[in-house]
């Protein structure tokens, strides 16, 4: 039997394959465009150029810093967020009334833009990580909130008549039933979320990310632009979807395959 530890390091692998195959045939491309010079240069630099400006930012600290800054905030958001999203399906499992209440919630808050809280935002926390931290709060609630209700709702009774029929309290149906059923939608909504919640926060500190050394990538961005340097520009996208990529495929998804393969939802 193939170990845990062998499964992942040839998933692994296959990942880095056909990310490898797709990033080779993207840079080839962007190169022809370059070289054929639909755009100006100034506003589409070379690979080359953007590879120089990515280590030179590196290396005098400040894209470190400023990725630091970003992934700090994201994950105090997201860590809120999942305790929020906890309580709240919790509440909505204890009876009928407090059910309807949380899906009431989630119909009227789910598809507000973060955007258009920002206004409101700005009002209540200023200027700064409060309302950064806020975004990203509601940007990750509600997709698993939402993925995880449906999750404990899709619980077949058979399985609940089982809990009942050993004995399990109504924790322990909690915990070993709903939950363990209940993971594939538990880590489609924390991929919803993250997604969501990594983009929401770029777009918050663009527009009000200056709080001096504790700035993150989006105000880098901003800054950027604003002194016309594009290649710097480009190297921060290369974070931004070096990290969304990393985190997706290689955090969420491995600890997917394994959890329901230990679970034996996946052959």
């Amino acid at each position: 039997m193939e170990s845990i530890g062998n499964r992942f390091y040839r998933s692994l692998g296959k990942f880095f394959m056909n990310r490898l195959i797709f990033f080779i045939g993207f840079l080839v491309l962007w190169e022809a465009v370059y070289y054929l010079k639909f755009f100006p240069a100034m506003l589409f630099p070379s690979v080359q150029t953007i590879f120089i400006s990515l280590f030179d930012n590196m290396k005098n600290g400040e894209l470190l810093i400023r990725t630091y800054n970003s992934l700090v905030l994201i994950f105090y958001g997201m860590l809120i967020g999942v305790v929020i999203a906890a309580a709240l399906t919790a509440l909505a499992m204890s009876n009928n009334i407090c059910k309807s209440f949380v899906t009431s919630l989630i119909a009227v808050a789910h598809p507000l833009p973060g955007i258009a809280l920002l206004p409101l935002t700005i009002l209540w926390f200023g200027l700064g990580k409060g309302s950064i931290i806020f975004i990203i709060v509601h940007s990750v609630l509600w997709p698993i909130l939402l993925n995880t209700m449906s999750g404990f709702s899709s619980v077949t009774q058979l399985y609940k008549d089982f809990g009942m029929n050993i004995g399990l309290t109504k924790i322990g149906l909690i915990r070993g039933i709903y939950i363990p059923a209940t993971l594939p939608n538990i880590y489609a909504g924390l991929k919803i979320g993250w997604a969501r919640a990594w983009r929401a926060l770029i777009g918050a500190e663009m527009i009000f990310g200056a709080t001096g050394n504790s700035s993150g990538l989006g105000w880098f961005i901003y800054e950027k632009r604003a002194f016309l340097d594009v290649p710097a520009v480009f190297a921060s996208l290369v974070v931004i979807v070096v990290i969304g990529i990393t985190v997706e495929d290689l955090l969420f998804n491995q600890l997917e395959k394994n959890t329901t393969r230990k679970w034996g939802m996946e052959s």
